[in-house]
Formats: C-alpha cells, sequence, structure tokens
C-alpha cells in the first residue's frame, strides 16, 4: 500500500513539476513575443509614425508569432474586440475574457491575470494584455483621421479601439500540443 501511495505521489509529483515547467515556458514565450512586437511598433511610431506601424503590425504580427511558435508550442492574440478577424476567440476563450474583466474590476492586477488549463486538444495558457500609453495611439479612444483611415482600408471589421490607459486590450495565448 505504501509504495502504491508513494508511486501515486511521484506521479502527481512530476505533473505539477511538468505544468510549472510549461508554464514558466508559455510566460517566457508571451514576455519575448510582446517585447519584440512592442519593439517594432515602438521604433516604427518613433521612425514613421502611427500609420507606418499598422502596416507593419499587419505584416510583422503574425510573423513574430510564428517566429516565437515552435515544435508543439503555438503563440497568438485575441480579444473581446478584435482588429484582426482571424484572432476572434471561441466561446471558451470569450469566457476567459470576460472573466479576466471580472478579475480586474475586482482588483487583480492585469499583470497577475492569466488562466491555464488543460483541455482535450491541447494545455493552454491565457495572459492579459494590457493597454500601454503606445497602444492608444492606435487602439484609444481619440484616432487621428488618418490612423482611422488606415484601420478602416486593412481592417475593415475594426473593432479594437476605444481602450483606455489600463484596460485589458486581449489575451495572449500560448498552446501546448501534445
Amino acid at each position: 500500500m505504501r509504495s502504491i501511495l508513494l508511486f501515486t505521489s511521484l506521479v502527481v509529483s512530476s505533473s505539477v513539476l511538468a505544468n510549472s515547467d510549461d508554464a514558466y515556458f508559455a510566460r517566457s514565450t508571451v514576455k519575448a513575443f510582446s517585447t519584440d512586437l512592442k519593439n517594432v511598433l515602438v521604433s516604427t511610431m518613433k521612425a514613421s509614425g502611427p500609420v507606418t506601424a499598422i502596416e507593419v503590425c499587419n505584416i510583422s504580427a503574425p510573423a513574430i508569432a510564428l517566429q516565437h511558435s515552435a515544435k508543439e508550442w503555438e503563440i497568438s492574440r485575441t480579444s473581446l474586440k478584435v482588429r484582426n478577424p482571424n484572432n476572434q476567440a471561441n466561446e471558451w476563450l470569450n469566457s476567459i475574457l470576460l472573466d479576466f474583466e471580472q478579475r480586474k474590476e475586482n482588483g487583480e492586477p492585469i499583470a497577475n491575470i492569466e488562466h491555464q488549463e488543460q483541455k482535450a486538444d491541447a494545455w493552454y495558457l491565457v495572459k492579459a494584455i494590457p493597454t500601454g500609453q503606445a497602444c492608444l495611439a492606435c487602439h484609444g479612444s481619440e484616432l487621428k483621421p488618418e490612423v482611422k483611415n488606415k484601420l478602416t482600408e486593412l481592417y475593415p471589421s475594426d473593432k479594437a479601439t476605444g481602450f483606455n490607459l489600463g484596460d485589458i486590450r486581449g489575451a495572449f495565448v500560448v498552446k501546448k500540443h501534445p
């Protein structure tokens, strides 16, 4: 009986350790992806303005996500208010995003808001994206006319505006395939 308990204990411990390692790797992937994307967008904004940054984001964001997706790992973004319809949240992610909003309203810092779940198809880490100052030029409430025009041109169904500093802009989704 003791050996069964010990074996069960070891299996559960290694399972927890694997999840801990997965969570660490997933958070590192989010940090690397968000840092690379932010660096590209901020440097483009400084050099050429928000209209060019929108064009660069249109091409670079998927490429940077692909660069940070490797083997069984995949990173993407979603939001309750998406810009790119390819990033539309499914029902499960939508409920997580709504929960994130409630957690923020309850006072939880956005930097701490995340969700981990093992589903039938994969293991997931979903991490909230805060709206920073740099985001407001293209996602804020008061957009310049040339920014609105470029968004309409590239994203005719854009819903990703109207955010304020400190809002949850969306979420990074890291998926580990079996």
